[in-house]
Parts: C-alpha cells; structure tokens; sequence
C-alpha cells in the first residue's frame, strides 16, 4: 500500500506525458552492468544535484548530460538518479524503474534517487523557488504526507556536492 501512492503520481505524470524518457537526452541504452532491483522499495530519496539549474529542455537535457559524465568520471555504472526533476517542470528519465542507482551508500538496493537539477543547499524545505511549481512543490508535499513512502535526506559525510 505504502508504494501505490508514489507509483500512482508517476503513472498520473508519464499519462501526462511528464516523464521525459531517458532516449531523448541520453543516446547510451543503460549499461547491463547496473543491477536491477527486484522487488518493492523502501524509500524514496530525494536529492539535488548541486549543479546549475535548467529552465527549458534544451538546458535539462544539457544538464543531464553532464551529470552523467560526471557520474561516470567518478567510476559510476551510468547516471546515479532514478528520475530528475528539471526546473521545467518536467520529469527527466534516469535509470528509470527497476534499476539500482548509486546516490545514497547504504540505501541504494531499497530506494529510487529522484533529484531536483539545481542548487538547493542554502534552501530550506522543498525547492519552492522553481519557476515551474508544478515539479517542485507538488511532488515534495505528496512525499511527505501520511501513507506515503518514508523519505530520507541525503548528503555525503565530508562533502557538499551531490552532483
């Protein structure tokens, strides 16, 4: 039950057309080397990106990219993040479902990554401040209502970049 409700807003957006599949930023299937995850999730957790922020698809799709690289540069499979989330309002297709990211030690086997694109560290709360609300403060207030997944915050012991 506790997995429906996130399930039910992802269904709701990619019938929106609001998941924006990973084949339009990224032309690189996922590697087979990136574990699959078999069975229901525990949790859902969200992070930024400590990048810049993207405003249009042109800028998301550029951002990812880079994230990317800069995922693969530091030894990861491919991209950390399940799904992005954009400044566009849309959401941006990462490993998608089923796959284990890397963004959080320890949770990454029983968890989705979701990661708002931009710089939220002197930020409190949900990214409110996204020119497009509809990704931003919607998202993070069904997260945190009763009958939801547990969330966890996530930052790396001595760092300040999630990226």
């Amino acid at each position: 039950m506790k997995l429906q409700v996130p399930l039910l807003l992802f269904g709701l957006a990619l019938a929106a057309g609001q998941i924006v599949p990973r084949s339009s930023w990224c032309p690189v299937p996922i590697s087979p080397r990136v574990p699959r995850i078999h069975g229901p999730v525990r949790y859902i957790i969200i992070h930024h990106t400590v990048t810049a922020p993207c405003f249009n698809p042109h800028q998301c799709r550029m951002a990812l990219q880079q994230i990317r690289n800069g995922h693969l540069r530091r030894k990861f499979r491919d991209i950390g993040y399940n799904f992005l989330i954009g400044g566009d309002g849309r959401i941006y297709e990462g490993l998608g479902f089923g796959f284990r990211g890397e963004h959080a030690p320890n949770y990454n086997s029983q968890s989705i990554g979701i990661a708002f694109i931009g710089n939220f560290q002197n930020a409190s709360g949900c990214p409110q401040s996204y020119p497009n609300s509809r990704a931003a403060s919607p998202g993070c207030s069904q997260l945190h209502s009763p009958g939801t997944l547990p969330n966890k915050g996530h930052r790396l012991p001595g760092s300040s970049s999630a990226e």
